[in-house]
């Protein structure tokens, strides 16, 4: 099924926040945290974070596009365990790119999980007109 959900967490002085348990028991012990787009981070379980290493590998290093999304990604990214509060520690650069600093919402988006700040969630899932969403539906066939 994959992950889904929507979490509300507090990031603690040290930058740990917990992880459901829901997320942990598909997640496992040790996984990756990345950079994400929308100014969030990715989450992602081992095997599916080296399906996607893999893809990004497979990118043409002459072309320069192709350079800058594999840094953006790879770069980013860290290895994280949870410790026995079922907290992980988010390193400071990747709370700084996702403006992370008290309030954290995690989401479950299928493959991976996203991590936002609260009130940037909040704001970008504002659907204010859920017609156009049906409209997005429609044009994917669903």
């Amino acid at each position: 099924m994959g992950f889904i959900g929507e979490y509300n967490h507090t990031v603690d002085a040290k930058g740990r926040v917990i992880v459901p348990s829901r997320f942990r028991d598909q997640l496992g012990d040790e996984f990756v945290v990345t950079k994400g787009l929308d100014n969030c981070l990715y989450v992602y379980e081992n095997s599916e974070w080296e399906k996607f290493a893999e893809k990004l590998s497979n990118l043409s290093i002459t072309n320069p596009g192709s350079r800058k999304i594999t840094r953006f990604f790879l770069a980013g990214a860290t290895t994280c365990e949870v410790d026995k509060q079922g907290r992980i520690l988010l390193p400071a650069v990747l709370r700084e790119f996702a403006h992370i600093d008290k309030d954290a919402v995690l989401i479950g988006n299928g493959r991976h999980i996203e991590i936002w700040d609260k009130e940037e969630w909040a704001e970008y899932s504002n659907y204010d007109d859920v017609n156009e969403i049906a409209a997005g539906l429609e044009g994917l066939g669903i």
